[in-house]
């Protein structure tokens, strides 16, 4: 007689192997698709790299320390940011799956220069654009 569990381990290692990888830390599934987290990276890398979104404060090794730092925390910052942000815009706007890896891209590119952005514009209250101080 045939082992009855050969082909349910059959199934379940086809199925595992289809699905998607989520990152988890310690034993917390964070949401985030290891895929769209390394598109986000790249775009954070090429972000950093051909658009000098990160630059240099001086040429002492302190500054050259200080800037290296800054650079991961960029790309580790945008690539969290695209791993969180390109599902909900393709869910927003109805992209396909087949394009979430180049959204995530963009996104991770996006990000060193979208957030400071985001940040102020919603730090003075609701989206308003006035002038005006506190």
């Amino acid at each position: 007689m045939a082992d009855p569990t050969v082909p349910t381990a059959a199934v379940y290692l086809a199925a595992q192997a289809a699905a998607v990888p989520v990152l988890t830390v310690a034993g917390i599934s964070l949401g985030l698709r290891a895929d769209v987290l390394m598109a986000g990276f790249g775009g954070a890398v090429a972000a950093i790299t051909l658009l000098n979104s990160v630059p240099a404060d001086g040429d002492t090794v302190r500054a050259l320390l200080r800037t290296s730092a800054k650079r991961v925390g960029v790309a580790i910052g945008s690539a969290v940011v695209a791993g969180y942000i390109a599902p909900l815009l393709a869910l927003i706007n109805g992209v396909p799956d087949l394009l979430m890896l180049s959204v995530a891209f963009v996104a991770g590119a996006g990000a060193p220069q979208m957030l400071p952005w985001l940040i102020d514009r919603f730090a003075r209250g609701r989206g308003t654009t006035d002038a005006g101080g506190p």
